[in-house]
């Protein structure tokens, strides 16, 4: 055996373990490329908005983020990092209801940090004003146009429209994680799955979704979900509306006796004798002019436009015309700033995606194919995951009474029994903890979307429940 290679092998030796170390470097940047995001977007920060005097004190991005190529459906997002922590806060994904409220309702009226200046407003383009009481002050949130089709959310295709509410989660399961392969400093962040109304179905659905897939899971670090004055099923959501009224003093002992004893408790199906019939008309009659969204306030009209209805002329626009009470004076409002050219551009909405604006907009196309969500929280709670069921007691739409009737459907045992929360030393609401994690809430003074009433201790409520201690 010769310890020094001859001159002349050395040259064929040296080529050998350079062309090995080359291959090894292929190999490694192969692996690197293919575990890396498949997309790298320039990320559109807004500093300064139309309408907010001076830089806004908080970080803001928009964008769309792709979630069906073969129709190109783009999903539009605002995210605003926590005020507190960024990078240990909470991550929460926000669907507004409808389906099809836009997520800037959800940000402007609900749980963001932006407030349009509705009693200031006169005439012209709306001002707004930073709110103290954000969900953002605790958490990151992202507030998504979902389904396609609502507020900046669009397809290229018309057949990208024709989708179920199954098919919305998972196109909510492809955009979470596309965000978060481009927010890569985000993805280790609690993720939360959260929203209100008809978003009652959409959160739990999505969450399964994230629990069933093997990869989604691996990459989503999901915690929980959270939802407020949720739809759920039908014999809750409306079974529960004739107790409550009794229950808030809108109908009288007699009429309530009448259709319980006619009715059988059965206030949902077509009424099968017709005292049963008369008991619900006489009850429909006696409360047909009462806001279900929050049974204390007036009614005044609903701010909706669907995509084919007729523009209303900016004079018309301009002109609020209800009384200064009216939460329908700061809807109006979001048409004439969501629809305004510089905020679009500031926004960088897609050119020709949208015409008109909506904050809440029928989607003809979309398919309600999930008859009850009470099963995906069954199997959702029981796998270890963590929810928050919240109502606003004053909502006749979503009744406490109906989301606690559903609860019990569950089966599960009492941890905490019924008791106080509290809020800046004043009782902000009543609260029960069940075992699988699973904590009820209800939210006192607060109506079908709880924090656009209650801002403040829905905001205690939010930060105490993602706290390590869990409890509110």
């Amino acid at each position: 055996m010769h310890l020094l290679a001859s001159s002349s092998s050395i040259p064929m030796a040296t080529t050998r373990a350079t062309s090995t170390l080359l291959l090894l470097l292929l190999l490694v940047s192969a692996t690197w490329a293919a575990s890396a995001p498949t997309t790298s977007r320039a990320r559109n920060v807004i500093t300064h908005v139309k309408g907010f005097q001076g830089r806004l004190p908080f970080h803001l991005e928009t964008g769309y983020v792709e979630v069906d190529n073969t129709n190109t459906v783009e999903l539009f997002y605002y995210f605003i990092q926590s005020e507190r922590s960024p990078a240990d806060d909470p991550l929460i994904l926000w669907i507004t209801g409808g389906p099809g409220c836009s997520a800037l309702s959800g940000l402007l009226f609900e749980i963001g940090p932006l407030k349009f200046d509705v009693a200031g407003y006169t005439e012209g383009f709306p001002q707004l004003f930073y709110f103290q009481d954000s969900w953002t002050k605790v958490s990151n949130v992202i507030f998504l146009d979902a389904p396609v089709g609502t507020g900046f959310s669009y397809a290229r295709e018309e057949q990208g429209y024709n989708v179920t509410l199954t098919q919305t989660g998972q196109q909510l399961v492809v955009f979470l994680t596309k965000w978060l392969g481009d927010h890569p400093e985000f993805a280790s962040n609690p993720l939360y799955i959260g929203g209100d109304s008809y978003s009652g179905y959409t959160v739990p659905v999505t969450a399964l979704q994230i629990a069933n897939d093997d990869d989604a899971r691996a990459r989503l670090n999901l915690k929980g979900y959270l939802v407020g004055n949720a739809a759920t099923d039908v014999k809750y959501d409306s079974g529960g509306k004739v107790p409550f009224m009794h229950g808030m003093g809108l109908i009288s002992d007699e009429m309530y006796e009448a259709a319980r004893s006619s009715c059988r408790g059965d206030y949902v199906s077509t009424p099968t004798n017709a005292d049963c019939a008369n008991a619900l008309q006489a009850i429909s009659m006696a409360t047909f002019a009462i806001n279900p969204v929050h049974i204390l306030e007036p009614i005044c009209g609903f701010a909706l436009r669907g995509r084919a209805m007729p523009e209303t002329t900016m004079d018309q626009r301009l002109r609020l015309g209800l009384p200064v009470e009216c939460r329908d004076n700061g809807y109006r409002l979001s048409y004439l700033w969501a629809d305004d050219p510089e905020v679009r551009a500031t926004l960088g909405i897609h050119e020709g995606s949208i015409a008109s604006w909506s904050r809440c907009t029928a989607l003809p196309l979309f398919r309600h194919d999930v008859d009850s969500a009470i099963p995906y929280h069954a199997e959702l709670t029981q796998r270890g995951y963590r929810a928050l069921v919240y109502n606003g007691d004053h909502d006749l739409d979503m009744t406490f009474v109906g989301t606690q009737q559903w609860i019990r459907t569950l089966g599960y045992n009492v941890v905490t029994a019924w008791r106080p929360w509290y809020s800046n030393r004043q009782v902000a609401g009543f609260t029960t903890v069940y075992d699988h994690n699973l904590t009820f809430a209800t939210v006192k003074g607060g109506g079908h979307t709880a924090p656009e009433y209650r801002p403040k201790e829905c905001l205690d409520m939010l930060d105490r429940w993602t706290s390590p201690a869990g409890e509110l």
